[in-house]
């Protein structure tokens, strides 16, 4: 027996092009020009049997260097975490699994209240008044907040702190390019934003700072004095945040925030090579109209039983495209369902106590690879991130703890020509004492 991958047999593809009246798969290409018609055979495989194919991509699979056979000390926005067993229990019901989006309230009430129940533990976490049911993810949330902010405040400039995420400055750069906005970087002095250099540069056509809480170095950034120079000048402050990380800090909402965005990846969402995540978006009442997307809302029906609505939908798919506020198009529904279903089962003393584990346990691994003589670099306080400064290239230190069954951390110099050689290494509540240790006998040997 040999079952193709894909079957399909002559009579399939005969009844396919007799249905669209042409005689050959040939003909659907007649169009193209013959000089530019490829002539010969694709350097791939032969196709193989279904048996075949399965164990030969299994043993391909089997190459990665998983969370399941290594233990990983990657973070640099994607995180490895706890995950209740509850989440893809839940995700895997039909009803939330094939419901793409709630546009009919009266079939969709358990769809609208997950995405109800996600928006008030978001508002809860970060201190704000209104959260939206969710973003692609924490790059294009925070690139939203700053057209947000440029829209609000009729402003071209745009400050973003150096200390925020790499690629969601990107993002953001991308986004300002088609508004004619300017994105200017502020200098970062140990680890965090250099005051003084915001103070320089904040002025009336300041639209909007952004900075990161706990910030790409995993540093905490003083968020009460950079509110104060952000709306001295009548400009919006927006920070980034791990929603994680708020279970044990004090919320942005509390420092006077505008808006507060991030990605809920920690939150019952795998690190699957980098994605899909599900990006946050909170802000003040004020600014509610204003949010991307759309807002779900609780309401009373006729015999006053409690039922769940659109309340806001603000893309110019509802509404005239001049009042629209953007076109994001699809919210990450599940996702933001994965995360909500995370954050109900930990429970608001579950979710502080995993925080302060990742607190514990990143000082912990501080504390053993100063032990092994390696530089903790920008020392101060820290969520479950830190930077150490090595001896070697960071590629080279991962790739010789890759063959002991460690991921290494986040090579800084890919963005920060300042720090060559310098490691970002992330520890969450799942490294145990033994794999901290390891890691920093590791790093020692390797260093030394």
């Amino acid at each position: 027996m040999k079952h193709r991958y894909l079957p399909m047999t002559e009579a399939d593809q005969k009844e396919m092009l007799d249905t669209i009246g042409v005689s050959s798969i040939q003909e659907l290409f007649d169009d193209i020009p013959k000089s530019v018609q490829f002539k010969g055979n694709y350097n791939i495989k032969a196709a193989k049997s279904e048996s075949a194919l399965l164990k030969e991509l299994t043993r391909l699979a089997n190459k990665n260097a998983d969370l399941k056979s290594h233990s990983s000390f990657l973070g640099a926005g994607v995180y490895d975490h706890y995950m209740p067993v509850i989440v893809d229990h839940v995700l895997s019901r039909s009803e939330f699994y094939t419901a793409y989006t709630p546009y009919q309230p009266e079939i969709s009430q358990g769809e609208l209240q997950a995405i109800f129940e996600f928006q008030t533990m978001i508002c809860e976490l970060t201190g704000m008044d209104v959260a939206n049911s969710s973003m692609y993810d924490g790059g294009t949330a925070l690139a939203e907040a700053a057209m947000l902010s440029a829209g609000q405040t009729r402003r071209k400039k745009v400050l973003v702190s150096s200390a925020v995420h790499p690629e969601s400055k990107e993002v953001v750069k991308m986004y300002a390019m088609g508004q004619y906005i300017e994105v200017i970087e502020v200098p970062q002095k140990d680890g965090i934003t250099n005051l003084e250099a915001l103070q320089s540069m904040v002025d009336s056509d300041t639209a909007a700072v952004i900075v990161q809480y706990p910030n790409f170095f995993g540093r905490l950034e003083p968020l009460a004095e950079i509110e104060e120079v952000a709306h001295e000048q009548k400009a919006m402050f927006v920070v980034s945040s791990n929603p994680l990380a708020l279970g044990a800090l004090t919320p942005p909402g509390r420092f006077g925030a505008d808006i507060v965005v991030g990605d809920a990846q920690p939150f019952g969402i795998p690190t699957a090579f980098g994605g899909p995540h599900c990006g946050y978006f909170a802000v003040t009442s004020k600014l509610m109209r204003k949010v991307p997307g759309r807002l779900v809302g609780q309401t009373t029906d006729d015999e006053g039983r409690r039922g769940f609505v659109l309340t806001l939908q603000a893309r110019e798919q509802h509404i005239r495209r001049d009042k629209a506020t953007s076109n994001i198009c699809s919210n990450q529904a599940l996702n933001a369902l994965a995360a909500s279903v995370a954050m109900t089962a930990l429970g608001r003393k579950g979710v502080k106590e995993m925080a302060l584990q990742n607190i514990q346990k990143a000082h912990y691994a501080k504390k053993v690879l100063q032990e092994k003589g390696l530089e903790i670099v920008f020392d101060g306080p820290s969520f479950n991130e830190f930077v150490v400064k090595v001896s070697n290239p960071v590629k080279e230190m991962n790739q010789a703890l890759l063959q002991k069954g460690i991921i290494g951390g986040y090579d800084l110099g890919r963005d920060y020509p300042e720090l060559e050689q310098h490691m970002l290494v992330a520890v969450t509540e799942l490294r145990t004492k033994e794999e901290i240790d390891t890691f920093a006998q590791e790093m020692g040997d390797f260093h030394a």
